[in-house]
C-alpha cells in the first residue's frame, strides 16, 4: 500500500458500516480516502450479532417500523430523522442484496427475526449471529471495486485542521491531509466504561476531535447497556444477541426464578434499559457473595439452537458453557451511544466542512433509547445520505508539502497510560453507569478534571485515546448531572420521573457550556 495522501478530495474516518457506505456513495464523484484506526474487521460492525431491521416482510408497515422506533426513544425522538431511516430502510437492504449480503433465508424468502420493543417481525439476520460480519464484507468487497477508493488501516487521526471551517485532518505521525470534507465514522464508545460489548478501538475519538475543534455534541447523557453479556472471569464481556431472547431464552436470577415482570413471555424483550436495569436490580438484592443472573435457553430444542446462533455457541463452548443444556452467566454492558457529533439529516455538523454518520453521530434518531437492530441501519441510512452531501463540498485541492513533526508517534504506550485508563473506565462503571446520582456525577466530573491535565499532550495512540476517552467522560457525566429527570437509558435515582416541561429536549455540549434545545 502507498503512503497517505497529503491532499484527496474526500477523507473518510472509520471503516465500518457508516464509513464504507459513504464512501461507495462518493466514489463517482472524486478521490476518497477512508482511514481505519485497526484493521477494517476491527469495528463495531463486525461484532453486531443480532441483525438488521428494515420493514420488508409482507405483515410489515414502514410506520409501525416507524412507531417502535419512536416508542422505544421515550419521547425525544427527532421524528423526521426517524423517518429517514425507516423510509431509505428497504433500499438500502436492497443494495446489499443487490452487492452480495447473504442474509438468512427460507427457501428463497428471507426470514425476518423479532427483537425487544418491535411489534413485528423485521429483523434480518445474516450466518445466525454474524450480520454485521456479512454486511462490512460485502460493503468492504463493493469499495474494492471502486478505483476511486483507498483504504488505509492502521492510521491514527489526532486532530482535525481547522480554519474557517474543517479542511482535513492530522495524523498520529504529524502528518496533515487535506480533503474537501471529512467524515467522521468512528463508532462508539463503549470502551469508557469497564464491561462492554465493544472492540478495544471504541474509544471516542471522532466524538473527542469534534468537540476540540468547536463542534456541537447532543445527548451523550445516553448510553445504552446491554442487558446480556457473558460475564466471566478472565473473559471478554462478549455480547449475547437479543435475538437469543427473541427465539425464547429468558433470565433467571441466583434463586433459578424468572424475575422479568409478569412472568410473560416477551418480558424479556421489554426495551433495553428496562432489561438492564432489572438484572442490576437482581444482582444488587441477592444474598450471594458474587450475585449471578442467568440466560437460559435449556428449554429450546438444541439443535436449533446451535444452528441459530453459530458464532455464540462456540463462544460460549470456549468457556466450557453449552448454550443449549447450560446457563449462561451474564451482566449488562455498555453498548451504544444514542448521542454523538450533533448533526442534521445529510451529516452535516456545526462546522462547515465536517460531516459525522453511523453511532458518531447524533441526528436524535434513536431518542433516549435505540431500538435494537437499528444501529446498523442507522450506519447504513445516515452514510449514505452524508455521501450524498458530501459531493456539494468538492473543491480543486493542491497537495502541500507536509514534513513529519516529533510531537507525536506510534511506539510504546507511555507508563501509566493504562492504569490511567483503567481508573476512567472503573469510575464511569461506578458514578455513570446503569444508575445514576447527582453526588455520583459530581464525584465522576471532579475525577475526570483532575486526570484531563495530565493528558493533555499525548505522545503515542493510547495517549490520545486516554485524553479522548477522558474528554467524551466528562460530556457523558456533565450532560447526565444537567438532564435532572430520568428518560430511556438515563436513569437517575434522585429524579426517577420524566420532567416533559424542563427536559423533553436534547442536550446540546458546546466548548464552555450544556444547554437543551
Amino acid at each position: 500500500m502507498e503512503p497517505v495522501p497529503s491532499e484527496t478530495d474526500f477523507l473518510i474516518i472509520g471503516a465500518g458500516v457508516a464509513g464504507l457506505r459513504a464512501a461507495i456513495e462518493l466514489a463517482p464523484a472524486g478521490r476518497v480516502t477512508v482511514l481505519a484506526k485497526r484493521e477494517v474487521t476491527d469495528s463495531n460492525t463486525q461484532f453486531a450479532q443480532g441483525g438488521i431491521a428494515a420493514a420488508l416482510s409482507d405483515e410489515d408497515e414502514i410506520g409501525l417500523h416507524l412507531q417502535d422506533t419512536l416508542n422505544a426513544g421515550d419521547g425525544l425522538c427527532n421524528v423526521e430523522a426517524a423517518k429517514a431511516l425507516v423510509e431509505d430502510a428497504p433500499d438500502r437492504i436492497e443494495e446489499l442484496i443487490q452487492w452480495g449480503t447473504e442474509f438468512d433465508r427460507q427457501a428463497t424468502k428471507l426470514t425476518f427475526g423479532r427483537e425487544g420493543a418491535h411489534s413485528r417481525n423485521r429483523i434480518l439476520h445474516a450466518h445466525g449471529d454474524s450480520t454485521g460480519r456479512e454486511i462490512l464484507r460485502a460493503l468492504y468487497a463493493k469499495a474494492k471495486t471502486l478505483k476511486n477508493i483507498s483504504v488505509y488501516e492502521f492510521e491514527f487521526t489526532a486532530s482535525l485542521l481547522d480554519d474557517d471551517g474543517v479542511r482535513g485532518v492530522e495524523l498520529a505521525g504529524g502528518i496533515d491531509i487535506d480533503a474537501s470534507a471529512v467524515l467522521l465514522a468512528t463508532g462508539g464508545t463503549g470502551q469508557l466504561y469497564r464491561n462492554t460489548t465493544n472492540p478495544a478501538v471504541a474509544t471516542a475519538d471522532g466524538v473527542a476531535m469534534a468537540f476540540r475543534a468547536g463542534a456541537d455534541i447532543s445527548d451523550m447523557e445516553f448510553i445504552q447497556f446491554h442487558p446480556t453479556a457473558l460475564f466471566l472471569k478472565n473473559a471478554p464481556r462478549f455480547l449475547l444477541s437479543e435475538a437469543l431472547r427473541g427465539e425464547g431464552a429468558c433470565l433467571r436470577n441466583d434463586a433459578m426464578a424468572r424475575f422479568m415482570p409478569n412472568y410473560h413471555p416477551l418480558a424479556e424483550l421489554a426495551p433495553r434499559d428496562v432489561v438492564a436495569r432489572a438484572i442490576t436490580h437482581e444482582l444488587e438484592v441477592s444474598p450471594s457473595e458474587e450475585p449471578t443472573v442467568y440466560l437460559d435457553l435449556t428449554h429450546l430444542n438444541a439443535e436449533h439452537v446451535k444452528a441459530r446462533f453459530p458464532r455464540i455457541h462456540d463462544t460460549c463452548l470456549k468457556y466450557d458453557i453449552d448454550i443449549s443444556t447450560d446457563f449462561i452467566p451474564v451482566r449488562p454492558a455498555a453498548h451504544y451511544a444514542m448521542g454523538g457529533v450533533r448533526t442534521d439529516l445529510d451529516g452535516r455538523t456545526t462546522l462547515p466542512g465536517l460531516y459525522a454518520a453511523g453511532e458518531a453521530a447524533s441526528t436524535g434518531v434513536h431518542g433516549a433509547n435505540r431500538l435494537a437492530s437499528n444501529s446498523l441501519l442507522e450506519g447504513l441510512v445516515f452514510g449514505a445520505r452524508a455521501g450524498k452531501r458530501m459531493r456539494e463540498e468538492l473543491r480543486a485541492g493542491e497537495a502541500r508539502k507536509t514534513e513529519p513533526r516529533a510531537a507525536f508517534f506510534d511506539g510504546p504506550v507511555e507508563t501509566g497510560t493504562e492504569d490511567v485508563i483503567r481508573d476512567i473506565q472503573d469510575l464511569m462503571w461506578q458514578e455513570v453507569g446503569i444508575v445514576r446520582s447527582a453526588d455520583g456525577l459530581k464525584q465522576a466530573i471532579q475525577r475526570l478534571e483532575e486526570i484531563s491535565p495530565g493528558l493533555a499532550h499525548p505522545r503515542d495512540r493510547r495517549g490520545w485515546e486516554a485524553l479522548n476517552l477522558c474528554q467524551a467522560g466528562l460530556l457523558v457525566a456533565r450532560c447526565a448531572l444537567a438532564r435532572e429527570e430520568s428518560r430511556g437509558a438515563h436513569y437517575r435515582t434522585d429524579f426517577p420521573d420524566h420532567d416533559d416541561a424542563r427536559f423533553l429536549k436534547h442536550s446540546i455540549a458546546q466548548k464552555n457550556s450544556i444547554h437543551f434545545e
